[in-house]
């Protein structure tokens, strides 16, 4: 389990074919002394597992399932990823619940600067759509971000403030980039709990009957 606050900037130094999969070495010198082989760290928001660590970084090793389902496979030496180590018990949750199982990804719209924020536009999976809110959690290559607004159905729009934007990568993104999301944990379950529709569009209607209410509104 993550909170989203990324810890450092690592680089990909270097990348490996293991079986149908990839090994990542990355170079990550501000949290290699605080990991061991099995520990999880977030690697752009996809938890991975430590499998070796040496002076100054650490090996990953990330199946086919990842790779596609995550910005992964794209993945080149000299890449910048933000990581995060997972969370121990009693320390802060400095974002939100995060659990490094990416839904899905998505394409930059649009970056605009407004004032000392940066303001970003992307496209919303269904997936991780259907448990967006305004002013709720998402998840950004493993950064917590709160939902600024939702300009149209299938579009989000976070605001970043300047710490955030100067130590992740997130200054580094550009329109058109592909991102890797995961939406509200709590929003997944309460969604499945209730087997409401899953479609777009669909009338209060229709979710009162999914979630078994009678409409007496006659």
């Amino acid at each position: 389990m993550f909170t989203g606050i990324v810890e450092a900037v690592g680089q990909i130094v270097s990348i490996s074919e293991v079986g149908d999969g990839r090994g990542f070495r990355i170079a990550a010198p501000t949290i290699a002394d605080g990991l061991r082989p099995g520990d999880s760290v977030a690697l752009d928001g996809a938890c991975h597992t430590v499998v070796e660590r040496f002076d100054g970084g650490f090996d990953v090793q990330s199946v086919a399932t990842t790779l596609g389902r995550t910005t992964l496979g794209d993945f080149e030496e000299g890449r910048l990823v933000n990581m995060e180590r997972a969370l121990a018990v009693g320390d802060r949750l400095g974002g939100h619940l995060v659990q490094g199982h990416v839904d899905g990804t998505a394409h930059i719209l649009s970056i605009i600067r407004q004032n000392e924020l940066v303001l970003i536009d992307f496209s919303l999976p269904d997936a991780v759509a259907e448990v967006t809110i305004l002013h709720g959690s998402i998840t950004l290559n493993g950064i917590s971000l709160t939902v600024n607004s939702l300009p149209s159905a299938g579009v989000c729009q976070v605001a970043i403030i300047p710490f955030t934007w100067e130590h992740t990568t997130a200054r580094h993104l550009g329109v058109g980039d592909r991102i890797n999301l995961e939406g509200d944990t709590i929003g997944k379950y309460v969604r499945h709990m209730l087997g409401a529709p899953a479609r777009a569009g669909e009338s209060g209607k229709d979710l009162r009957a999914a979630w078994g209410y009678q409409d007496e509104r006659r």
